[in-house]
Order: structure tokens, then sequence, then C-alpha cells
């Protein structure tokens, strides 16, 4: 896998990119590393990477609206790293689309282990079931990553048409945070269920915003449930 993996690490410290360039080409990761955002979506268009580690804390345009540049136009898994404490940054990333997150300082090994569980998604992105789920008020093809209401088509992140496909897939039937994590994040996850309510409050955010409908509950103190009416 890892010979085949083009990271683009984008941080304005030559000092972490020096040091995770080192890591990750040990393992064999074609890497490139950028200090500033602009380059960075340009790289992004130009080159296709299969991830980009991305600081928050970058000079001029910062990590966020780096990421939800790079969201208009790609699917590029995006791992944050940040040296703030705050979650609301985390936060604030996660809504925007990237896939996990890493605070400064951090462990070279753990970053590299990160990486690693988040391409192994990559690989293993595509939902094993290649039926279309068809529903009320909403249609969902595993084959073209499309979900499609009445009012037209959803505009999903890879991860978030996971997530909808999870639910989807279980209608009526309430899923665990953790098995939400083990299914779309893998079992090798290393960040916080937290990751889980932000994906879930993205998905049903736009479900409910194309369809006037509250397709998502959440069952407190246990997880989320998708429910719709099926189609035959």
């Amino acid at each position: 896998m890892n010979e085949q993996s083009r990271i683009l690490v984008v941080d304005d410290e030559a000092s972490i990119r020096r040091i995770v360039r080192t890591y990750l080409e040990s393992l064999g990761f074609e890497v490139k590393c950028i200090d500033n955002g602009p380059d960075a979506i340009t790289w992004n268009r130009l080159e296709k990477p299969d991830l980009i580690i991305l600081d928050l804390n970058l000079p001029g345009m910062d990590g966020i609206e780096v990421a939800a540049r790079l969201r208009e136009e790609s699917d590029v898994y995006i791992l944050m790293l940040t040296a703030r404490g705050e979650e609301n940054d985390r936060v604030a990333g996660l809504r925007i689309g990237a896939d996990d997150y890493l605070t400064k300082p951090f462990s070279p090994r753990e970053l590299v282990a990160r990486v690693e569980a988040v391409l192994r998604r990559q690989r293993d992105s595509k939902p094993s079931l290649s039926r279309e789920l068809m529903f009320k008020h909403v249609s969902i093809d595993p084959d073209s990553y499309s979900a499609i209401t009445p009012q037209g088509p959803l505009h999903l992140t890879a991860t978030e048409f996971q997530v909808l496909w999870l639910l989807a897939s279980n209608a009526g039937r309430v899923l665990t945070r953790e098995q939400l994590i083990a299914q779309v994040w893998g079992a090798e996850f290393y960040g916080n269920d937290r990751v889980v309510d932000v994906y879930v409050g993205q998905v049903r955010r736009k479900l409910q915003e194309a369809t006037g409908e509250g397709l998502i509950e959440t069952i407190r103190g246990v997880g989320y449930k998708f429910n719709d009416e099926r189609v035959t």
C-alpha cells in the first residue's frame, strides 16, 4: 500500500515537515511538503494525492479555509494537525470534512499509525453491498457514491456517504458509535467518538435541508437510527 500512496504535508514549520517526511518516506510513502495553503490547493488539484496532512495554524490562509476549499473540489483524505487546545477548532475542521486530527506535540509513530488507518479505509471504502437503497425521501447508490432526493443530489464527502450508507442499510435499527467507528473508520481508529457525532450531524443537516425531514434520530446514550419508508 505505502509505495502507491502519495501524501501532501502542509505545515509552515520546517522542523515538522522534516520529521513527518522522514518517517513517512522510511515506510515507502511518496511525500511532498508545502508551507502554505494556496500552494496546497493547487498541488492537490494537479497531482491528486491520497492524503493531505494539514496544519490548522497556517499564515495567511489558515487550515480551516484550506480544508473548505479542498472539499469544494475533492474527496482527498485530510488529517489535521493543530497546536490549538480548543475542541471548537477540531470540530470546525471535522465539520468541513477532515477525516481525523492529531494535536501537537505528537508522536511520529502515532501520526504514521493514523495515516495508515485512514489509507486502509480508502482501500476498503466501497460498501460491500452494491445494491441501491430506495427510500421515500432518498435513494442511495453505492456504485456511484450518490444520494438523490426529490429536490436533487446530496453533496456528500466520501466519509459522509459511508455514514449515510451504513445507517440506511440498517434502517430502523440503532447503531452505536462503536459500530459506526468500526465499520466506517476501522477498528484501528485512534480518535474519540466525537468524530461520529460530527459526521452524523453533517449528514442529518444535509438530509434535513434537502427533504425537510428528520431522517436520522439520536437515541440518547446509545447511538443513531435512520428512519425512512423503504420503496421496493
